[in-house]
This record gives C-alpha cells, sequence and structure tokens, in this order.
C-alpha cells in the first residue's frame, strides 16, 4: 500500500468478487489512479485477495468486503467518490448509495449497462465516462516478493474451477500432463485446498509424483510467484488464466459457459480453446459445460506446440481458435 496524504480526498472502488474479477478490473483501477493522483485510492474486496491487492501498485487502502450483505464499515460523508466496479444491481448499488459520497461513478443514465462486452472494457468504459481514461489491455501487476515453490519455469496445470460448469475432465489433464512431462518439462498441479484431491488424482494419472501437487499447499501470493515464473500454464477460464494474463505466461485456456469474447485473455501468448456453437452458458452448472467438454487433449497439445517455449516480450494480438 502507499503512503499518501490520510487527510486526502478519499476514493472507495467496490469489487466484492473473486481472483479472475479483480484482475480484469486492474485496467479501470489504473485509469482512476492517474486520473485521481490527488485522492486516497481505497478498494473494498475481500480480505483474502489482500496479496494481489498489494500487486496493484498505486493502492493506499483495502477494506474487506466479503459480499454485499452488509453496508462497508466507513461513516456516511467519509468518501468523496464511489466507484461502482461491481456491478450494476440493487445490491451493490445500496452498499455504494449508503457511503453518501459526493460523486458517484456507476452504470445509470450517463453510461448504460451493457450485455456481452468484454469485461475489461465495460469497467474502463464506465471510468473513461466519468473523465478517466483508460486501457483495458494494461493488466500487468507488479511479482510477488514470495519465490515460487518450485522455480525454474516449470509448466502449469490448473486442475480447479470454482464451478463445476468449468471442470474439465480429470482424465484429459492427465494426458495433457503426462506428454508434457514427457517431453522434458517439469509439470506442476495447482489448485484450492478443496481441488487438492482432484491434483492428486490426476498427477496420478499422468504418473506424476505427490511432491508436483501443489493444490492446497501454497499461499495466493505463491500461487501468483508460480505463475509469474512458469514456462507455460493450462487452465480452464479461472484466476490462474487471467494471472497468466497478468504476467504474460504463455497460456491455452479453456472455455466452457462464459464466452471468450467477454472474458478472454488481452493480447499476448495466449490461445483460447472452447466450442461456441456447443455452448450452454450455465455458470453455476455442477455439470462441464458442452463448449469445455468440446475440447479434447489433443487440442490442448496442440495448442501448447503453439505457444512460445519461452516467454516472448511482446505479441501482437492474442490467438484464438475455436474446436470444430
Amino acid at each position: 500500500m502507499s503512503h499518501r496524504d490520510p487527510d486526502a480526498p478519499r476514493l472507495l472502488a467496490l469489487r466484492a468478487l473473486k481472483l479472475g474479477d479483480l484482475l480484469v478490473a486492474v485496467p479501470a483501477i489504473r485509469a482512476i489512479r492517474r486520473a485521481r493522483p490527488d485522492h486516497r485510492l481505497i478498494l473494498a474486496m475481500p480480505e483474502w485477495l489482500r496479496p494481489i491487492i498489494d500487486l496493484i501498485g498505486g493502492v493506499d487502502e483495502h477494506h474487506a468486503a466479503p459480499g454485499l450483505d452488509e453496508p462497508l464499515p466507513i461513516a456516511p460523508g467519509r468518501i468523496d467518490t464511489a466507484v461502482n466496479l461491481h456491478g450494476n444491481g440493487p445490491e451493490s448499488r445500496a452498499v455504494i448509495d449508503a457511503l453518501e459520497a459526493r460523486a458517484v461513478v456507476a452504470h445509470g443514465d450517463r453510461v448504460p449497462w451493457l450485455d456481452g462486452i468484454l469485461e475489461r472494457r465495460r469497467w474502463v468504459r464506465l471510468v473513461e465516462a466519468f473523465g478517466m481514461p483508460g486501457d483495458p489491455d494494461e493488466v500487468r501487476i507488479e511479482r510477488p516478493s514470495v519465490p515460487p515453490l518450485v522455480g525454474g519455469g516449470a509448466a502449469v496445470v490448473h486442475v480447479g474451477a470454482f464451478y463445476g460448469s468449468r471442470q474439465w475432465p480429470a482424465e484429459r489433464f492427465g494426458v495433457v500432463a503426462e506428454s508434457l512431462a514427457s517431453e522434458g518439462r517439469r509439470v506442476v498441479f495447482t489448485g484450492s485446498g478443496a481441488e487438492r484431491a482432484r491434483a492428486l488424482d490426476v498427477a496420478r494419472l499422468a504418473g506424476l509424483p505427490e511432491d508436483a501437487v501443489l493444490a492446497g499447499r501454497m499461499s495466493l501470493g505463491e500461487f501468483a510467484a508460480q505463475i509469474a515464473d512458469a514456462e507455460l500454464v493450462v487452465s480452464a477460464d479461472t484466476g490462474a488464466a487471467h494471472l497468466a494474463s497478468a504476467y504474460g505466461t504463455p497460456s491455452v485456456v479453456l472455455f466452457g459457459p462464459a464466452p471468450p469474447e467477454e472474458w478472454g485473455p488481452p493480447p499476448g501468448p495466449h490461445i483460447v480453446l472452447t466450442d461456441a456453437s456447443q455452448r450452454r452458458g450455465e455458470t453455476f452448472s455442477e455439470e462441464p459445460d458442452p463448449a469445455l467438454l468440446a475440447v479434447t487433449a489433443r487440442d490442448v497439445l496442440a495448442a501448447v506446440r503453439d505457444l512460445p517455449r519461452r516467454r516472448a516480450p511482446a505479441i501482437p494480438q492474442a490467438i484464438r481458435r475455436s474446436t470444430a
């Protein structure tokens, strides 16, 4: 966190969501910071995201916001400008309204909500309308000070996903990991503590040892460090994929219920795999979306071969591919 004057006017941005949601809001946060250098920038987001918030740069305070059920513990009138980067529903509007800020930046008559647009662009479009221009592709964050658990540019296979609709079959992850290891790559498996059993199963299917499974034994900062150091990342559309974008790490991203046109990576060494014609789009389903199941292990391995073996400094545009 920075050390701006504590008496400076306060600007609060609300986004009480998950890791990927934070990372797609980084371009808007950067735009806010540049346009309001005289304000103390406060992010209201879940406490567990603090290690990543610290890597954005220019943030002065973090207020823990686990959700939208309760008002923020900030006295009315203390905030000069409140920015709703959370959504457009009554819950987030109520949290913002309770602050009684002098100015509010939110969707409405001035900036109508648009469905089906790139999420990074959505929030940059909002703040731009209030005099804070930004770049939707400005996703970079700082590297953590902690080292990765496994250094040397490992291949990260991220087996987890918060919803079943984004869970690619373990057997296919196993085939991909086994092939990557056979090429001489150091393969590690990431995921949350709740996903450790799934990661262990994938490692077993790939014929790789338990010590390759980092799921459930790394902090969020170590997870970010692992992605930043990685040679490549294979993941569903999750926080791991957004971290790969933030660090320019070559990645193959498997999309299911969410369209890549809305949540896909910025320009860089990233390949998107999906089959839009099969998409059911039921985010909260316990079953993998057909658009995700249409992607085979062979598709993923072919995409890996198209990635740079080592991280490239810049690639003109994202490579996007749909399976047929």
